[in-house]
């Protein structure tokens, strides 16, 4: 069993974002690693959902023009293993993107099928590592922006942008989808 101070931040914040906002569901953390991070259930702890929780820094206020960076909330990068999200046990994977400057965390949260799905299309097929950058806009929407050009990421700033293989906006703190499981 692993100790309670090992909880990494993208745990924590999701679990306090649930207990907060979410009083009648409980908050497990697995004694070992499974690929699931944490277990939700319902107040009886008949219903479970499983997620799998990753977390970045933002990476907003770097290398990026003043009026991107001011009109972007949050913008964070990962990288992934395909395999990892094509075996992933979890009912959810949950992106925990706390905003620098906005001093709010943003959650996408996406079936790790749907994710894949996405990567793909936007990505194609990775040689071995998919890197993702979410971007979450001051108008509330959210970006894969992983290979966006300039010009393309000033329209993404300015919501004139239209790709919907790339918007994850329908995920960004959205969480009816496990509301909804957890009430079947």
């Amino acid at each position: 069993m692993r100790p309670l101070f090992t909880v990494h931040a993208g745990e924590y914040l999701v679990g306090s974002h649930i207990e907060e906002h979410f009083p009648k569901l409980n908050v497990w953390i697995p004694a070992k690693d499974t690929g699931i991070d944490i277990l939700v259930t319902d107040a009886r702890n008949t219903r479970a959902v499983s997620l799998q929780v990753k977390f970045s820094k933002d990476f907003n206020p770097t290398h990026r023009t003043l009026m991107l960076q001011s009109k972007l909330a949050a913008a964070g990068w990962w990288t992934h293993q395909e395999k990892k999200i094509k075996d992933s046990k979890a009912d959810f994977w949950v992106f925990v993107l706390p905003s620098f400057t906005e001093h709010r965390t943003h959650f996408i949260i996406i079936p790790p099928a749907e994710l894949l799905r996405r990567f793909r299309a936007v990505h194609g097929k990775p040689e071995k590592r998919i890197h993702s950058y979410l971007w979450v806009t001051k108008s509330a929407r959210c970006w894969e922006a992983r290979g966006l050009n300039n010009a393309d990421q000033e329209m993404l700033a300015f919501d004139r942008f239209r790709h919907p293989g790339r918007e994850f906006t329908q995920f960004l703190d959205n969480w009816a989808e496990i509301e909804k499981r957890l009430r079947k």
